[in-house]
């Protein structure tokens, strides 16, 4: 029995832990659109350059029930200087006993308690499955599953100080589907922490959404760190819908994994609102990481910011395709949009292709993409001034970073992004 076939026999056991009627009719009409599709291929113009194949014929457990772990391996993988609230999940199981949640005037929890709870109903059925596409087969998948995840829900007007920290740990061979959803209303503020950790030598394949909505003069960021073992493929799914004078920020930061595929959109509801979308990624070994981005500008006076720095060695491989849409109405947009890669090593390779559609005519857009080597004359002129030649590269590279870096406004998580980039170029620096 192949994957699919697996995924949709479990289906029914999945089906009967369920009591909330709006998620079981959203779970039934998802399994029916991954029935049909299936698992995409590389002849998908959308998976032309990542395959899955491999990642697909590897053997996985639907469910896990063991959410057994040492408190010490927990701590180790916790961002601990961050001050904040956190939930963790063992095998894409909540851990209550590893999670601190200390509620101050919004919610954050479990999905899976949230739907056995009266007081969440009108903001579960509002909106879950309303920005994710409900053809997309990765989305279906999960939907058809949604069970396990994230539930936050900030009202109007509530700035969290705190972050909130969230970490997937995985210590067996599992096809894991956390579901979140997070909702932040008018003039709310959140920020988020997220990681997925395996801890054992297993497989494991991730398939990832988080649905966000984020209200009238909300300001969310939601900060990825993607640094898992190379037994491990990430699918990460984020459809963010936004509403009037919001800002919206999502950090990527890619390190290591098997396949890590970012598939990220934004739609925008209401006007004078701004979009932000900035990732790192440094990549060694045979990592496959595939940044899939789409901004959909459908009002007038909106902003967009997209900007992607890659750095690869050894045989690592890139994706990045970003897609800005501006609609015939959407005038006065200004849309940015810049993809800038350095190959390490020959064996390393990227494809990148910005897009823009542009259907106005009174808008300010670009993009771009570069592509080359590290930087031999900012090299020599280092090394003529003394600087060994390992901290002169790494000088090169975190000013090529800079960009993206300067833009992280929580310390603890600028320091953690910097630290392991200087592990990788084995220098040590001090944050």
């Amino acid at each position: 029995m192949d994957l699919k076939e697996q995924l949709i026999t479990s289906y029914t056991a999945s089906e009967n832990t369920v009591n909330n009627s709006h998620l079981l009719k959203l779970r039934e009409n998802a399994i029916g659109i991954f029935k049909e599709k299936g698992f995409p291929t590389v002849k998908n113009e959308e998976w032309k350059y990542t395959n899955l194949r491999n990642v697909l014929k590897s053997s996985y457990d639907v469910f896990s029930s063991n959410t057994s772990v040492d408190k010490t391996i927990v701590e180790a993988h916790l961002l601990n200087d961050l001050d904040s609230h956190t939930m963790v999940f063992v095998n894409g199981i909540f851990s209550p006993e590893f999670s601190t949640i200390n509620e101050e005037g919004f919610v954050v929890t479990n999905l899976a308690s949230a739907l056995e709870d009266n007081q969440y109903q009108e903001i579960i059925i509002k909106h879950l499955g309303s920005v994710a596409p409900k053809e997309d087969t990765f989305s279906a998948l999960n939907t058809s599953y949604t069970k396990e995840g994230l539930f936050v829900h900030v009202p109007k007007g509530k700035i969290v100080e705190k972050v909130i920290q969230v970490l997937y740990l995985y210590t067996e061979n599992t096809f894991n589907q956390p579901r979140n959803l997070i909702v932040v209303e008018d003039r709310a503020e959140v920020k988020i922490f997220e990681q997925h950790k395996t801890i054992s030598e297993s497989t494991v394949f991730t398939n990832a959404v988080t649905e966000m909505i984020v209200g009238k003069e909300a300001h969310p960021k939601y900060y990825k760190i993607q640094n898992d073992k190379e037994t491990s493929s990430l699918v990460d799914n984020t459809f963010i819908s936004h509403d009037e004078k919001s800002t919206a920020t999502v950090f990527t930061f890619s390190f290591n994994g098997n396949i890590v595929r970012n598939n990220l959109n934004f739609y925008h509801k209401g006007e004078y609102l701004e979009s932000n979308m900035y990732g790192v990624s440094f990549l060694q070994g045979n990592t496959l990481v595939d940044n899939h981005t789409l901004i959909d500008h459908s009002v007038p006076n909106c902003e967009s910011n997209e900007l992607y720095k890659s750095i690869y060695d050894g045989k690592s491989r890139g994706v990045f395709n970003g897609k800005v849409l501006v609609d015939k109405i959407a005038q006065k947009t200004n849309a940015y949009q810049q993809n800038d890669n350095v190959l390490l090593s020959e064996n390393a390779s990227v494809d990148t292709k910005p897009q823009l559609e542009i259907f106005a005519d009174d808008v300010l857009c670009s993009h771009g993409c570069t592509v080359g080597q590290l930087d031999e004359t900012g090299m020599f002129y280092l090394r003529q001034r003394g600087i060994p030649e390992k901290e002169a590269r790494a000088l090169l590279l975190f000013a090529f970073t800079s960009e993206v870096m300067e833009k992280v406004t929580v310390a603890p998580i600028k320091n953690y992004v910097n630290k392991i980039i200087a592990e990788r170029l084995q220098v040590d620096l001090e944050f």
